[in-house]
């Protein structure tokens, strides 16, 4: 990943409302990959853009999953994002959404992602739903996709723009996410798209014997985390540094437990 006071100093950037300013000149040196008026559709300028998002941001780097490539190809992250971010959907940085979240970059969701090797029969539970966008990409993926959310008003867009495109094996609820969803457990694959400083138990205990969990972990510096478990019990590797939102509700409550 890039450096990471970079990551913090682009982020606060974009926070404070430069990038919009900035989205048609990037597109714009991107080779004639902008939108622009001409013959094709807005959609089909669209998807050249994710055509480049997935080759220079995820194929050039360590994506290399053909089936979450796909996806990322497929889904289009332009409709998760406000309307005035539209055409920074797919540069490579996250992007604010309303109430203080963010849609990750593209590259950290083909990563979570690849990491949770789906292979298209799993049950997934992801914790914060933000945008949708993560839980698309997951719905492109496997059989049936439970996701949560803090904030009702987010919880309430997303399944807008889900119903909007069609997706029908995702089920989205406001709710804390640190119990998890407990009448719907056992999951095959667990994602967690925002940061505690620890790994909440009732996830782990949620998690399916054979099963993956990828959450990042830390308050002030934060890495991946790859939860697996096995018939020996519970083993945590850690993968990447990244930078989330914190997560909210009961997580900050049990703080340091």
């Amino acid at each position: 990943m890039r450096d990471r006071r970079f990551v913090l100093l682009f982020f606060a950037w974009i926070l404070a409302g430069a990038a919009p300013a900035c989205s048609s000149r990037m597109l714009s040196d991107r080779g004639g990959e902008a939108l622009q008026a001409g013959s094709e559709s807005t959609e089909q300028q669209y998807a050249k853009l994710r055509e480049s998002m997935v080759r220079e941001q995820l194929q050039a780097r360590d994506v290399k999953d053909a089936r979450v490539l796909a996806a990322m190809r497929k889904v289009p992250r332009h409709k998760f994002v406000p309307k005035n971010l539209a055409d920074s959907a797919y540069e490579d940085y996250p992007l604010p959404l309303t109430l203080g979240q963010t849609i990750s970059q593209p590259y950290i969701v083909g990563y979570m992602t690849q990491a949770l090797q789906l292979r298209g029969g799993e049950r997934v539970l992801e914790i914060g739903t933000g945008s949708g966008y993560q839980a698309a990409i997951l719905a492109e993926l496997a059989a049936e996709v439970y996701t949560i959310e803090i904030l009702p008003e987010l919880a309430s867009q997303a399944r807008s723009t889900l119903d909007a495109l069609g997706y029908k094996n995702i089920r989205i609820r406001s709710g804390d996410g640190y119990a998890g969803w407990p009448e719907a457990a056992p999951f095959d694959r667990i994602i967690v798209t925002a940061a505690p400083d620890h790994i909440p138990q009732p996830l782990i205990d949620q998690l399916k014997p054979g099963g993956k969990m990828i959450i990042p972990v830390g308050s002030v510096t934060q890495e991946l985390v790859l939860v697996e478990k096995n018939e020996r019990g519970i083993s945590r590797r850690s993968t990447i540094p990244v930078i989330f939102v914190p997560m909210t509700g009961q997580a900050q409550r049990k703080k340091g437990n």
